[in-house]
């Protein structure tokens, strides 16, 4: 698989990147099965970026990915681990009046990516993500975690994720080291990091976007479809039209259009079924045009550019 430097580092990550936030399904021993499938998969099929969450299956995604790596430790210097923490969910709370809620404390980003460590059964991960931005986070605070981390050997390298432009610029005015990647929400469907500056902001200071929910309204959206019936036809009519004229599945076109971006944009992907993963591959190879990237934005927006 094409492979891609990660922001200012020496991190060679897959174009690609395998996201584990369903691999442990309902935690049933056919459902970690299917997930540990999956990420075999994945590595046999070139994918080395593996991204999680402390979120993910309240923990049992890491755990499921941990008990690869004790079968296989030596798979440990072969891979990108990322881990992302700073949501507090409701329901992990002895508190009953605490709400859901982000929480970007030392003490709470701390004791998470050390419980993260454990759950993975690794002394170390390759970056450590901001889940989402903390609206009454202390930037110095921050800062210096990060330094505790980086010095502890915990963490390598770190980044952001759902962070505007300003949140990103101001973290990085303290931190003393580079913030690799920002990881938005990027597809057909959303595409406000193209209008609010923030992959301009990956361009212009090497920072590597990273695209959740990649595939848009072709999948699902976390923040629901506020597409028209008549908004989806038209997008579907021209993926149609492009997966013919390519060879390929409609999906594989809403990746190619990301992969186009000159932000160098890697998209995860986070299908447990394998002939998906291993299919995805394809829109890396697609001959895919600018042509063929406007003809899809005027479809999205029902209308030529200005």
């Amino acid at each position: 698989m094409n492979k891609i430097t990660i922001g200012n580092s020496r991190l060679e990550s897959s174009r690609f990147i395998y996201g584990c936030m369903r691999i442990a399904g309902d935690n049933s021993a056919s459902d970690r099965d299917k997930g540990k499938i999956a990420i075999q998969t994945a590595l046999d099929n070139g994918y080395n970026h593996f991204d999680h969450a402390d979120i993910y299956g309240n923990g049992e995604c890491e755990s499921l990915f941990g008990e690869l790596l004790a079968e296989k430790p030596s798979l440990r210097e072969q891979i990108i681990l990322t881990s992302k923490a700073g949501i507090r969910s409701k329901s992990n709370e002895h508190n009953s009046y605490a709400p859901k809620r982000y929480d970007f404390s030392q003490r709470y980003l701390i004791n998470s990516v050390e419980a993260s460590l454990k759950r993975l059964n690794t002394d170390y991960l390759d970056m450590f993500l901001l889940h989402r931005p903390d609206y009454l986070f202390d930037v110095e605070e921050v800062a210096d975690t990060f330094a505790l981390l980086k010095a502890s050997g915990k963490v390598r390298h770190f980044g952001v994720s759902n962070f505007k432009p300003s949140q990103f610029d101001l973290l990085q005015s303290k931190a003393s080291m580079p913030l690799l990647v920002n990881q938005v929400e990027i597809n057909i469907h959303n595409i406000d990091t193209l209008l609010d500056g923030t992959l301009d902001q990956c361009q212009q200071h090497n920072i590597t976007p990273i695209a959740w929910c990649p595939l848009g309204g072709v999948a699902y959206s976390a923040w629901g479809n506020t597409f028209t019936p008549e908004d989806e036809s038209r997008i579907a009519q021209e993926l149609a039209q492009q997966s013919k004229k390519h060879n390929c599945s409609p999906w594989q076109i809403a990746l190619a259009w990301l992969l186009k971006h000159p932000a160098n944009i890697c998209p995860i992907i986070g299908s447990t079924t394998p002939e998906r993963i291993i299919a995805a591959k394809q829109a890396l190879a697609l001959d895919y045009s600018r042509e063929d990237w406007y003809r899809l934005l005027e479809a999205r927006n029902g209308q030529p550019v200005p």
